[in-house]
């Protein structure tokens, strides 16, 4: 592991980002999406529409805006919330078909895609994604979405060499992006790691906690990590993150040994108790079935399968 908590946790999870359609659009339109299986995002790379996801009210979304959907809502995108939906995959019927064209196509642009996560440890992040992000143009990281709205639409506009390889990459930095962009708002109200990331009174300790897991850390030392006294950063912690501090560590210790088990089929649970910092099977074991509900062997039985993303999408739902 690193001491760099972010990156640990989406390697943790494999989020994989995929681009699988776009549209553009001239004229009046409106195009309704199926509820998502996965992880969704969009981006109007030019124009204007109206988003509305069911039940709620319609948002404005301008060029270089972006959405993150984690939510099992269906929605709709329009030039004109009033107008009557079309069904989306009415349009992308075609085998492969991953582009369309509405009207003369002159006036709006359009980019979507797909988070997939490991269906064992996605969770971790999925539960702590909040419904709907929002991240508009006119943020101070605008100019990095642009650029990466634009590299998107060029990569798949030209037939270059390693287009396909390329737009995961730019796809996958566009996810991380969304994501800092909403830890940067000071709106973050749920509490986990999401929300303790974006506070740095206790990120020292996180990372810590990530770059030596297995250490016996004590309450003290992970307080003067963060300059403050155990009774203030314990009562912080738990505020920010809505765990114990240790508790969050045996969490941590959980989900590195829930992708030890899985990976290294051979290897003793011993073994993996060692990594994660217990001193015998046994202690590890109880803390395991506390956390999990599942002892290690139950949980490496119950999951001889290779590790997938979820559901993979269809391309054609853009």
């Amino acid at each position: 592991m690193t001491n760099e908590p972010f990156s640990d946790i989406l390697k943790l999870t494999r989020a994989e980002t995929l681009v699988t359609g776009g549209f553009t659009a001239g004229g009046p339109w409106a195009l309704r999406f199926p509820t998502p299986k996965t992880i969704k995002f969009f981006a109007v790379l030019k124009g204007s529409c109206w988003v509305t996801l069911d039940g709620q009210e319609a948002i404005h979304f301008s060029a270089g805006d972006v959405g993150l959907l984690s939510a099992p809502l269906a929605f709709e995108l329009a030039s004109d919330p009033s107008l009557p939906p079309v069904d989306v995959m009415s349009l992308f019927s075609g085998a492969g078909r991953t582009d369309v064209q509405i009207g003369d196509g002159s006036e709006f642009a359009h980019i979507g895609g797909h988070v997939l996560l490991d269906p064992t440890s996605g969770r971790v992040l999925a539960d702590v994604l909040p419904p709907w992000i929002h991240v508009q143009a006119d943020r101070p990281e605008a100019v990095t979405f642009r650029w990466l709205l634009d590299r998107l639409a060029m990569e798949r506009a030209n037939d270059l060499p390693g287009a396909e390889l390329a737009a995961a990459q730019l796809a996958q930095l566009l996810f991380i992006e969304i994501l800092r962009a909403h830890l940067s708002q000071n709106s973050v109200e749920q509490t986990g790691w999401l929300r303790a990331l974006a506070d740095p009174g206790i990120v020292p300790a996180i990372r810590l906690m990530h770059a030596d897991p297995a250490r016996s850390w004590h309450l003290e030392d992970l307080a003067e990590a963060c300059a403050m006294s155990r009774t203030t950063f314990a009562e912080r912690f738990r505020t920010v993150a809505g765990v114990a501090p240790l508790a969050y560590l045996t969490n941590w210790r959980m989900r590195l040994a829930e992708r030890a088990l899985l990976e290294e089929s051979r290897l003793p649970v011993a073994s993996i108790a060692t990594t994660v910092g217990y001193a015998s099977e046994s202690s590890f074991s109880n803390a395991f079935k506390r956390i999990t509900g599942a002892s290690p062997r139950e949980f490496r039985n119950a999951s001889h399968r290779p590790i997938v993303a979820l559901t993979s999408p269809e391309a054609a739902d853009g």
